[in-house]
């Protein structure tokens, strides 16, 4: 597993706005579409291209164009939904599938509630996106769901992670399966409720209210 944490001025600055409680969800709804769009950037750098022939005004030359099969963009919901313009703005070619995942607030076990992907993910590159890395159960379920189906390599596109879930993951994935984590940065613990502290709260209640 490797860990990405961008480290960049402007992921600063609209980072620091999330997490203001006085943020209001339409201000929050769009710096996480802007701040995910600056993570997707990171997150795309190993993205797998082949060479591409093209001709210009001028003359004919060798670019590159995006590898077959496409990748495929995974919001996990309902919080991740949040994040896919952010990411398919970047991506504008890719194949988006849908997880549902819940945390039980018992157990703090990921409970699947809906899967919209396909059977066979062979050769694919998976993006998951989900804002908050916080036990890391989540996300190991997510990633295991998806390499179990053929996924060549799984990038988790987060806005926050504890080390707490960063040492989950690492536990769960280690070297067996190619996995990124690139988030905007990495906080100091966790509550006793399991939140990140000193985070923004809950994403998907910020993103669209309490529900």
């Amino acid at each position: 597993m490797r860990l990405n944490v961008v480290d960049h001025p402007l992921v600063a600055h609209k980072l620091t706005v999330l997490r203001d409680e006085t943020t209001p969800s339409p201000t929050f709804r769009l710096l996480v579409d802007e701040l995910v769009t600056l993570l997707a950037y990171e997150a795309t750098r190993e993205i797998a291209v082949e060479p591409h022939e093209v001709r210009t005004p001028v003359t004919t030359t060798t670019g590159v164009r995006l590898s077959s099969p496409p990748p495929l963009v995974v919001p996990i919901l309902r919080a991740g939904l949040g994040m896919l313009d952010g990411m398919t703005r970047l991506l504008p070619t890719a194949e988006v599938g849908f997880l549902g995942l819940q945390r039980d607030e018992e157990t703090f076990q990921a409970v699947t509630y809906a899967n919209r992907l396909p059977d066979d993910l062979t050769g694919r590159h998976v993006f998951l996106l989900d804002p908050m890395l916080a036990t890391g159960g989540t996300l190991v379920a997510a990633i295991d769901y998806v390499f179990e189906r053929g996924a060549r390599e799984v990038t988790a596109v987060c806005l926050l992670a504890a080390p707490e879930g960063l040492e989950l993951l690492e536990q769960a994935v280690g070297d067996r399966v190619d996995v990124e984590v690139v988030v905007a940065a990495v906080d100091e613990r966790l509550n006793e409720k399991k939140y990140i502290v000193p985070g923004l709260g809950d994403a998907g209640d910020r993103l669209y209210g309490l529900v």
